[in-house]
């Protein structure tokens, strides 16, 4: 089993709640239907380009079954109501050799907590150590939120608009 499979961080936000950032489980999948299904239309639209509130099997376990090594994925649990709950996460998929594609996704009551930037620092880190030298992302260009949080990543973000979409790169070496 891969180190990054075992990943497990805590942060505080800004609120002053502390969440786990942790390596996805297989058996997080429910978890990350119920998260889908608190998420707001916008966030959604924002991260899939469209309202999805329901994927299929085979999206599922695209989303749940990550091996670590080509498809990495971390989820940010927090306890609400005496309990841990799945409330959003960040993957990065390896395209080519030393290139990954990275994608959050967070419900509304934890946006603008610094929970983008932690997401962006450990999987930043953790494709460092696997050798990659670049992330890149598609992203609407009225998230401004997602575009911050690459700017302000240290990772040297370099931005083109073409045909509605940000094209992201950020260089990791």
């Amino acid at each position: 089993m891969s180190e990054v499979a075992k990943f497990s961080a805590t942060e505080t936000l800004r609120d002053g709640r502390r969440v786990e950032i942790r390596a996805l489980r297989h058996e997080d999948r429910t978890g990350l239907e119920d998260a889908v299904r608190r998420a707001s239309a916008e966030s959604l639209r924002r991260r899939f380009f469209a309202v999805r509130r329901h994927f299929s099997e085979q999206e599922m376990e695209f989303f749940s079954d990550i091996d670590f090594v080509s498809h990495v994925a971390l989820v940010v649990v927090a306890d609400e109501g005496g309990g841990p709950v799945i409330v959003g996460g960040g993957r990065y998929v390896v395209l080519e050799p030393g290139r990954a594609e990275v994608a959050f996704a967070l419900i509304d009551d934890y946006h603008g907590q610094g929970i983008g930037a932690a997401l962006m620092r450990d999987l930043a880190a953790i494709a460092r150590d696997a050798g990659l030298k670049e992330l890149i992302a598609e992203v609407l260009p009225e998230n401004m939120a997602m575009l911050q949080v690459f700017k302000k990543s240290g990772l040297q973000p370099t931005m083109r608009r073409e045909d509605g979409i940000m094209h992201v790169a950020l260089q990791l070496s």
